[in-house]
């Protein structure tokens, strides 16, 4: 698994996390950082993640619930709402990542981290925004 797939997946469990707590995701990336360097460290590009969904949340949701097609934000499950963030943000908002290499690490860790339709889910619903990309940043 490379570093910024590494990366990818700790924001997307950082997200889950505030989540399901209840908690503020950027206090929480902020909290993992400045515990000691060990195995479970956050790496920056984590907090560029983190930072990123949550300095577009709304925008990002908005988009998410036009183009899913009858489902709702709150009908996703939690770890695909989580995961189609971090894609949204990284096909629109950081142009250091190909639209495509966004798609297929989200569709991947789709895959491994939630349900058995929720590669096939996530793909169509990124590969949307990516065909839509030029009006949405208009």
């Amino acid at each position: 698994m490379s570093a910024r797939t590494k990366a990818r997946k700790r924001a997307v469990d950082i997200l889950f996390e505030a989540e399901q707590r209840g908690v503020d995701p950027i206090r929480l990336v902020a909290d993992r950082v400045v515990q000691p360097h060990t195995e479970a460290s956050v790496p920056q590009y984590t907090v560029d993640l983190v930072e990123g969904v949550m300095a577009h949340r709304d925008r990002i949701d908005e988009l998410l619930e036009t183009y899913s097609h009858g489902w709702t934000l709150e009908r996703m499950p939690a770890v695909d709402r989580a995961l189609l963030r971090v894609g949204t943000w990284e096909v629109l908002f950081n142009d250091d990542v190909p639209d495509a290499v966004a798609v297929d690490e989200a569709v991947s860790l789709a895959g491994d981290l939630s349900t058995d339709d929720s590669p096939t889910f996530v793909n169509g619903l990124l590969g949307r925004i990516v065909d839509l990309k030029p009006s949405l940043l208009a």
